[in-house]
């Protein structure tokens, strides 16, 4: 069930159960008869560093060979100042707000359509697991065909809160969790894909 705006902010403004509440600092603005929070960009950027790679290939960033620190470039902009996004270039962002979720509410990000139809997308609706702690990393591309300014503390994107049926109690374990900062994050291959190659090797054509 997806929370209201009523809902919202009586959770935030009673902070009840006291040793899981719900939590977003600074507090949101909610509008009457919504069912989102509006979220906004922080100040730290984080760009893909074309130099470094010829291609991004998760089997050597899996062994180690590509780092966090090598595939990214952090960038902070200043309240008042902007970050120009490109056409057809992509960006990790932030969101200024810190949030504690409970561990029977979870949620997702989505983009806002009036920035959708000026071409700025959040590139994938993100998914955030109960009891995650932290800041947001956005992940935002210009699909249109003139730059695009953006600025800290615009609203940027929408978070849709909903209860957990049957949740654990217990916060999910997340390395994206306690960021400050836009983060890459690792990407597992698959356990059976390995094995699969491990036991079904390519033969080579004679």
């Amino acid at each position: 069930m997806i929370l209201g705006a009523k809902k919202i902010e009586q959770l935030l403004k009673t902070g009840k159960p006291e040793d899981d509440p719900l939590v977003i600092i600074p507090p949101p603005k909610l509008q009457v008869g919504s069912a989102s929070v509006d979220l906004r960009l922080g100040c730290w950027f984080a760009v893909l560093k074309q130099a470094r790679a010829s291609m991004l290939d998760i089997g050597a960033t899996v062994s180690g060979n590509l780092s966090e620190t090598a595939l990214t470039k952090t960038h902070y902009v200043r309240f008042g100042d902007k970050f120009i996004l490109q056409p057809r270039s992509f960006v990790l962002g932030i969101t200024l707000e810190w949030l504690r979720l409970p561990t029977d509410i979870a949620g997702y990000v989505t983009s806002r359509s009036s920035w959708g139809r000026r071409g700025l997308i959040i590139a994938t609706a993100t998914g955030v697991h109960p009891g995650f702690t932290g800041c947001l990393t956005l992940e935002l591309s210009n699909t249109g065909e003139i730059p695009v300014a953006l600025y800290p503390g615009m609203a940027i994107c929408q978070f849709f809160l909903h209860t957990v049926i049957a949740g654990s109690g217990r916060a999910t374990r997340s390395a994206l969790a306690g960021r400050r900062k836009p983060f890459l994050g690792a990407i597992k291959l698959d356990t059976i894909a390995k094995k699969i190659a491990r036991e079904c090797p390519i033969r080579q054509r004679s």
